[in-house]
């Protein structure tokens, strides 16, 4: 048994059909949530830590609960299940393709129908999760790169079943309290050692049987009530849009800069899981973006038109200063990912060339060959994949809007960018997916210019195989610390791809017939960013002075990515308060009503962790009423959809005062 992980039986079934349920029901809940948070702001999350959660709370009312490794595969079948929007690009290429211009990009509107997006989606579903397998072993069990939100995971289910954690204490995942680890006292004696060590072992079980039991006793009731209010605020702003829309700073602000307030409690949670430093960035970005650069850009009459206006107006405008922003920190953040996995290929390389001078290594897999999915089904799977996915690629879109070769060519470089992606997202964290994405869109306007159609579809497909690798790899990282069978995590990974495939298409179809995608309600940002840069591969044209705020804000970034590389690699207790190039990015494209929701839902994590502490239970209480805040708004949405569906709408506009609600006719 390797240091680190927990010594738990495995003679219980694993993959049992309770443990696959509970997550693919998980995981279609966080599928629409995920779609609709998506399509509002361009930000997903994985959620695998409140998939646990929900997976122990439902376990509960069954007459046999699920032991740790069955969560495991609950949480990872739901995670799979979950991200699938962004995997298939239902909130970024596929909102692009419906952008596209006769004029400008040489292609009609692309709109697909359910069974087209269906095909889509099967085109791309599986390649990654038959990555993941070879991916775990290099980076899991070999490099044993970290994996934070993977061994987070682990650790709470680990306090949840009163097992030792695997790991750092969950306690310490947000990093506030990085500094008070230090005995201020010095201890001088071997005893006094030995006493603080008891003390510490004594506060540890204590703290955790506080945390199982607040879970257990007050868990559901925090979930409910959570649940209740962000979906009773969510019914409310569906009648009555104000309550979504407020002119925070007054009616003219609201109505003609889009500065105004949405106190939805989804956000709030969406805050306190993303943590005060992340939230911290985006508002910083916000700031610059929305209350610089938007009236700089309209009274000097570069973007002369609405504010938000994504063609002529500021919005349109400051956008391609946050794709410059996104390009370089994730380009700076991918350089020591990419100098340290040359260096390992060059060792490995000399010590083929060199075998008397190596040292005999030795296979640090510790799982039994029949817990382990085989090395022929990776293969036969990955090149099946392939095939498939290149012929749906080729039926749904036709010889027209990509050639069949630019889609091999889209495989084979989303399973050399995922090597980044997951060793980037094992060391920092952080899926640097939009990065990926953009070198993706570079190489290929390089093989194949001028078709901005190729393009998108080629970048999508390529950035989806290293964003599902990197996330599934987060969720066998907590499996191998707690001893699960990665081939019951595989299955669970495949069925939970195979059912986000029908939901996700059936979501997206859902939202397309009751809105307009990109629109008011739904403005898919993320759409916006991978047709600006195809268009910009193309024509090489920018917007007014554009150019030279990209360049001032690329350098800015590059550096601060650098400083902030450079802090997490020496373990610098402050680097996490260094500004997020992504997160800053993302502030420019959601408008300011998103960010000071999620502002304020930092400002309670940092409040509650500062004021409150950590113990009885205090960290795992805090992500239960996240989580309810951010499913309520997601699950009331759903039926908010039927309803808009069925042609039943808004009561009453009173409060707005005409164009401050999105999609409001005034």
């Amino acid at each position: 048994m390797r240091q680190g992980r927990a010594e738990v039986p495995s003679s219980q079934p694993e993959f049992t059909l309770p443990a696959v349920t509970i997550g693919l029901l998980i995981g279609s809940l966080l599928c629409f949530t995920n779609l609709y948070f998506g399509l509002q702001t361009g930000w997903i999350s994985m959620m695998s830590l409140q998939s646990a959660l929900l997976g122990f709370l439902i376990s509960k009312l069954l007459p046999t609960p699920l032991s740790p490794q069955q969560l495991i595969v609950v949480q990872t079948t739901a995670v799979a299940t979950g991200t699938m929007p962004l995997a298939a690009g239902f909130v970024g290429i596929l909102p692009a393709l419906g952008l596209l211009e006769e004029e400008k990009d040489g292609s009609p509107p692309i709109h697909l129908s359910w069974i087209s997006a269906v095909g889509w989606s099967c085109s791309v579903a599986f390649f990654g999760v038959f990555l993941s397998p070879p991916l775990r072993k290099q980076a899991i069990i070999e490099e044993e790169l970290a994996f934070p939100s993977g061994t987070a995971t682990a650790q709470l289910i680990s306090v949840l079943y009163q097992q030792p954690p695997p790991g750092p204490s969950l306690r310490r995942r947000a990093g506030y309290r990085a500094l008070d680890t230090e005995d201020p006292l010095g201890s001088t004696s071997v005893q006094g050692v030995e006493i603080d060590r008891d003390t510490q072992e004594i506060t540890t079980e204590i703290e955790t049987r506080d945390e199982r039991e607040v879970i257990q006793q007050e868990g559901w009731l925090d979930l409910a009530y959570s649940f209740l209010a962000s979906g009773v605020m969510t019914f409310a702003a569906y009648f009555f849009p104000v309550v979504f829309a407020v002119p925070l700073f007054g009616k003219y602000l609201a109505r003609e800069w889009l500065w105004s307030f949405t106190p939805s409690l989804s956000y709030v949670g969406q805050g306190i899981i993303m943590g005060f430093p992340t939230t911290l960035s985006m508002n910083l970005g916000m700031l610059v973006g929305w209350g610089l650069l938007s009236p700089l850009s309209k009274w000097a009459a570069w973007a002369p038109g609405p504010v938000g206006d994504m063609a002529t107006g500021a919005r349109g405008w400051i956008l391609w200063v946050s794709l410059a922003i996104m390009c370089a920190d994730s380009l700076v953040s991918l350089l020591p990912v990419c100098q340290s996995y040359i260096a390992k290929l060059l060792s490995s390389y000399r010590a083929l060339k060199h075998p008397d001078d190596s040292v005999q290594v030795t296979s640090a897999e510790d799982e039994t060959p029949d817990r382990l999915v085989p090395a022929s089904w990776v293969a036969r799977g990955l090149i099946m994949s392939i095939l498939l996915g290149t012929l749906l690629v080729w039926l749904v879109f036709g010889e027209e809007g990509i050639k069949t070769w630019a889609t091999l060519v889209g495989f084979v470089l989303g399973g050399l960018l995922s090597i980044l992606g997951v060793r980037a997202l094992g060391e920092t964290d952080l899926n640097p997916v939009s990065g990926l994405g953009k070198i993706s869109q570079l190489f290929f306007a390089w093989i194949q210019p001028g078709n901005v159609v190729a393009n998108i579809i080629a970048g999508g497909v390529a950035e989806a195989g290293a964003q599902q690798a990197g996330d599934l790899m987060q969720d066998l990282k907590a499996g191998h610390l707690l001893h699960a069978s990665p081939k019951a995590q595989f299955y669970g990974q495949l069925i939970g791809s195979s059912l986000s495939i029908i939901v996700s298409a059936t979501a997206f179809n859902l939202y397309q017939r009751a809105y307009t995608i990109p629109g008011p309600s739904f403005p898919a940002p993320t759409a916006y960013v991978w047709l600006s840069l195809a268009r910009l591969l193309r024509d090489g044209q920018l917007p007014d002075k554009t150019g030279l705020f990209m360049l001032v804000f690329a350098l800015l970034f590059a550096v601060t990515a650098g400083i902030k590389v450079i802090a997490i690699r020496r373990g610098h207790p402050y680097a996490r308060w260094i500004p997020s190039g992504v997160a800053f990015a993302i502030g420019f494209l959601n408008t300011p009503s998103f960010s000071i929701a999620r502002l304020i839902g930092g400002l309670v994590e940092y409040w509650y962790h500062r004021r409150k502490g950590t113990t009885s239970g205090g960290d795992i209480r805090l992500i239960v009423i996240a989580s309810g805040f951010v499913l309520g708004e997601g699950v009331v949405s759903v039926l908010t959809l039927i309803l808009r569906t069925l042609g039943i709408g808004v009561i009453s506009c009173w409060g707005c005062g005409g164009g401050i609600c999105p999609g409001c006719p005034a």
